[in-house]
């Protein structure tokens, strides 16, 4: 009798990965999207220029420009950049026609002075914060006020600040003060919305390695294999790792800071809790399958 041939099955192909892809491709786009527009976002806030004073076809503008914050000091650090227009400057705006001053606030640490004739140069002035503390980090907030008042030969004169921020770390408020010929602008600073952003992501990664040293420890514990040296390992490894990365925290926070009673803190107690807990119970657990053999 003839034997016949039957060809071998089809070979059955594995599991599409399709269905686990696209929500995955889904979200990374909707993530990048998100991002994008935040960071778009937060870019033209930055860029934004912000104007008070006199618009005056002869006037003193000056353009100031947020270089640092310093919430440690309690200051920022402001550039200032003076431009005489019309017939108050010469050779362009680069120089004054007459000796110019500039009066500052209160808050502001010194005038400025210029010589008639001679050229220009831009200024560094430090300006003190009031209100708030860095113990509040990274939801702290600082209020202050600028303002410049040019005088030209023992005359005020129409001055116009033109105001921006260049740190990226705080973000700046500015509304005018005043309609006068004084250039004066109310000033709330505040940690910029990228950096809020990642340190609440911080904190969140402090309690979920927290509660995944926990849920090991409870692992442990409750079987009784002993000292599991590279559970231990890993612990240990998060503990310290824990500290290290608190110290990446963009505005070196100080210690103390809402960030450390919101997250840091408490996640390293619990790690080594859990971690004494582990070995505790893996010495006890190991002498007693010492005994018992």
């Amino acid at each position: 009798m003839t034997s016949t041939w039957d060809p071998p099955p089809p070979r059955r192909s594995g599991t599409s990965l399709l269905p686990v892809l696209i929500p995955i491709a889904v979200l990374i786009v909707a993530a990048v999207a998100v991002g994008s527009w935040l960071q778009f976002s937060e870019r033209r806030a930055a860029d934004a220029v912000r104007t008070a004073g006199s618009g005056a076809a002869d006037r003193v503008d000056v353009e100031a420009t947020v270089q640092r914050v310093d919430a440690a000091g309690r200051e920022l650090l402001l550039r200032v950049r003076v431009v005489p227009r019309g017939a108050l400057g010469e050779e362009d705006g680069t120089a004054p026609v007459a000796d110019l001053g500039l009066q500052t606030s209160t808050a502001t640490v010194g005038d400025l002075a210029f010589k008639a004739h001679e050229r220009l140069t831009t200024r560094d002035v430090r300006v003190a914060l009031s209100g708030g503390s860095i113990g509040d980090y990274p939801f702290d907030t600082y209020e202050t006020g600028i303002e410049f008042r040019a005088v030209m030969n023992g005359g005020q004169v129409p001055a116009r600040m033109l105001f921006s921020n260049n740190d990226t770390l705080f973000s700046v408020t500015a509304e005018p003060l005043s309609p006068r010929q004084e250039a004066a602008l109310g000033l709330s600073v505040a940690r910029s919305g990228s950096l809020l952003v990642f340190a609440v992501f911080m904190m969140l990664v402090m309690w979920a390695l927290a509660a995944s040293v926990i849920i090991g420890t409870w692992y442990l514990t409750t079987r009784g294999e002993g000292l599991v040296w590279p559970a231990l390992a890993w612990m240990a490894a998060t503990l310290f790792a824990l500290s290290a990365f608190r110290n990446t925290a963009p505005g070196t926070p100080p210690i103390g800071c809402v960030l450390d009673w919101f997250a840091f803190l408490w996640a390293e107690t619990v790690i080594a809790l859990c971690l004494v807990a582990v070995v505790v119970t893996g010495v006890r657990a190991a002498l007693r399958q010492k005994q018992a053999g």
